[in-house]
């Protein structure tokens, strides 16, 4: 059937004027996964630093600490054995690669990536083994390993990490201005503007189902678990800190 009726696009082609460009296609990109695990470890790592000093959050600080642990070691596994955009093999790609990316976003002309970004991907990977370093750290103060260096050295990580994390949320934003989209958003939805061949065939929602699953069972398991003297605020590694001040 014919029409009389003429598009915009048509009209502005007949006037000889450029038709508009087609908004682009969210595509998924972030498997649930990837944004849950992500969100969980911002999670643990700032609970963690919030109760740090607190004696009667000292089982909050500790359930953080294991989890973050355990996300972690899935996050690596996921990694080689995850969808297209979560392998590290699809974004990882050495020092050089990232000063290239840093240097087109100091010409504004940035680089555009699918996924990770070769700079952000190192910063993925020191977050994450940061992160083990962390909890092992951690766990020798706690069990009174290695005497008060391992107190030092546990406050210098958690230190360092929370510089870099700073880091690469002021790079994230800069990186979102300069590309002109909202990768945080991405981050929650699991969308970005790319081409439909870049993105992924399923979310996988399943297994971040899962995955949070384990992470809230262990957290009702600790729970009901946990020694009376650490639910109670008072672990012996805290009372041993204590103990030299009353002399």
């Amino acid at each position: 059937m014919n029409t009389m009726s003429t598009s915009r696009a048509d009209a502005a082609a007949a006037a000889g004027a450029p038709a508009a460009q087609p908004a682009a296609r969210r595509i998924l990109v972030w498997d649930a996964p990837v944004r849950i695990v992500h969100w969980l470890l911002v999670l643990c790592f700032a609970g963690a630093w919030l109760t740090a000093e607190s004696e009667t959050l000292r089982l909050v600080h500790v359930t953080l600490g294991y989890t973050m642990a355990g996300l972690v070691v899935f996050r690596l596994l996921w990694g080689l054995a995850g969808t297209r955009h979560a392998r590290f093999a699809s974004f990882v790609r050495g020092p050089g690669a990232a000063l290239r990316y840093l240097r087109s976003l100091v010409s504004r002309h940035p680089d555009h990536h699918t996924g990770h970004n070769p700079a952000g991907a190192l910063a993925i990977l020191a977050l994450l083994g940061g992160m083990l370093v962390l909890v092992a750290s951690g766990w020798a103060n706690y069990n009174d390993i290695g005497g008060e260096w391992t107190e030092e050295l546990h406050e210098a990580i958690a230190s360092g990490l929370l510089a870099l994390v700073i880091v690469h949320v002021l790079a994230v934003l800069a990186s979102s201005w300069l590309h002109r989209e909202n990768l945080v958003g991405a981050m929650l939805h699991g969308r970005k503007p790319v081409p439909a061949a870049d993105g992924i065939g399923t979310p996988r929602r399943a297994v971040g189902a899962l995955v949070l699953a384990c992470v809230l069972g262990f957290w009702w398991w600790q729970w009901q678990h946990a020694p009376a003297a650490l639910a109670d605020g008072h672990p012996a590694a805290t009372q041993r800190h204590h103990g030299d001040d009353d002399d």
